[in-house]
């Protein structure tokens, strides 16, 4: 299993911090090796020492993001195996997100925050592999197999359908001025994701099984990326 830089290298730590906080705050086309430098309190060239251009710098550091997606969605059905029921697992997922804002910014395309990297081919690996549409692309049929998803409708039906419901949560709320009262979202997910998918029907011991397959999916997922971004060859 690839190692990161980060994790024997406090300079390169603080060169992702610095990565980061600069992106967030002035997007991908205000960053420079320079600025980063800087705000890390290095020299330029120590940059170029594990990253070789900004673009692999940055992506570098969005990879991190969506490993730290994946962690987090681990250490919840970890804790907790009935979270990997659809009905708690898609809404658990928009407060999962929201946590994660490089994941967010690449899956919607967000061109202000990260400017030319939205279209490069290496970005869309990082998409199809461990965004959060992707990940409920592969648990998908496992929650078929076990009683927590109808099977009376096409899986590619299905997948886009729960995609849609998913992208529309995820997409920045519009008021509604024919709702009198303000409603949870994760509340309405919840009901919603029941009303596609149906009632789940799984025994204990079928969730259980659902927790475990989903988490080595996770991890298979989530070893793809770390590959990707720790071999600079890759990036």
């Amino acid at each position: 299993m690839p190692d990161l830089p980060e994790h024997s290298s406090p300079k390169a730590a603080r060169i992702l911090a610095a990565a980061g906080e600069l992106l967030l705050a002035r997007g991908s086309k205000g960053v420079t090796i320079a600025d980063v430098a800087t705000r890390a309190h290095i020299g330029k060239g120590t940059v170029y020492l594990y990253w070789k251009t900004k673009e692999d710098l940055l992506l570098g550091l969005i990879g991190r993001d969506f490993l730290g997606l994946a962690d987090d969605v681990t250490e919840a059905v970890t804790a907790d195996p009935g979270l990997a029921r659809p009905s708690r697992l898609i809404p658990d997922m928009l407060s999962t997100a929201a946590r994660h804002p490089f994941v967010e910014a690449l899956r919607s395309e967000d061109a202000a925050l990260l400017g030319a990297l939205t279209d490069d081919p290496r970005s869309r690996k990082l998409l199809d592999t461990l965004s959060p549409d992707a990940l409920m692309y592969r648990v998908l049929p496992i929650w078929r197999r076990h009683d927590l998803a109808r099977t009376d409708w096409p899986l590619a039906e299905q997948g886009m359908a729960l995609h849609a419901l998913f992208t529309g949560f995820l997409a920045a709320p519009v008021p509604n001025r024919f709702q009198p009262e303000p409603a949870v979202p994760e509340q309405v997910l919840a009901k919603a994701v029941t009303a596609l998918l149906g009632p789940e029907q799984a025994s204990p011991a079928q969730v259980r099984a659902t927790a475990e397959e989903g988490l080595g999916a996770l991890a298979a997922a989530r070893a793809t990326v770390l590959e990707f971004i720790a071999t600079p060859a890759l990036l």
